[in-house]
């Protein structure tokens, strides 16, 4: 059961993830490659391989729960500067700092230091992309827990039912989504795809009364 919850949990973040990307305009899980506005099927395609191979850790073709263990590993690995085993409050600092360096060097394209208006609402909106993904996480649907909602997802993403997600089903999850705010069919999502397809969820969402 704790198995089934943890994948459960994962393909809910990977999905949201993979939405995620199709959103042009940030930096990172971005799969705007040219800065168009506009992503296509090769450019995303091209963003969930990168996506992907960055979660399988051990380089099997599964996202699984050892992918799960390793990166958070690798990630107190990454907060423990001096290796003692412990996080102390400066290194969680530390840490925290060089994550915010990170994100501001992403969002300033042209590397002169500072941020237009246009490049700090795209940083700004990245994080809210993911802050929002934790809240539904940690949350669930309608404010419970959401257990169905993760078992429902885990079965669009995990269609083998063998509680790993293959890169074949990560990207078929990933681009039928691509295919739903496709409104056209022309093989590009434009903003205005993007924004219709989100008053449509927001729409959705109170009528259900969530």
């Amino acid at each position: 059961m704790k198995k089934t919850i943890l994948f459960s949990s994962a393909a809910a973040m990977l999905f949201a993830g993979s939405v995620a990307i199709a959103a042009p305009g940030g930096k990172g899980v971005n799969a705007d490659a040219d800065g168009d506005g506009v992503i296509s099927r090769a450019e995303m395609i091209a963003s969930l391989d990168t996506k992907f191979a960055k979660r399988d850790v051990n380089g099997d073709g599964q996202i699984s729960k050892a992918d799960r263990e390793a990166k958070r590993t690798e990630r107190f690995a990454a907060m423990d500067a001096n290796g003692d085993g412990g996080i102390s409050q400066a290194e969680m600092e530390a840490h925290r700092a060089e994550r915010k360096a990170e994100r501001f060097a992403r969002a300033d394209a042209n590397g002169d230091g500072k941020l237009t208006a246009e490049e700090m609402q795209q940083m700004q909106g990245k994080r809210g992309g993911r802050n929002g993904a934790k809240s539904m996480r940690g949350k669930g649907h309608k404010g419970h827990r959401g257990g169905g909602d993760r078992g429902a997802m885990m079965k669009q993403v995990d269609t083998n039912g063998d509680q790993m997600i293959s890169k074949a089903e990560f990207t078929a999850a990933a681009m039928a989504r691509f295919d739903e705010i496709d409104a056209n069919n022309d093989g590009r999502i434009t903003k205005e795809e993007r924004q219709a397809k989100r008053a449509e969820r927001r729409a959705n969402r109170d009528k259900r009364g969530g």
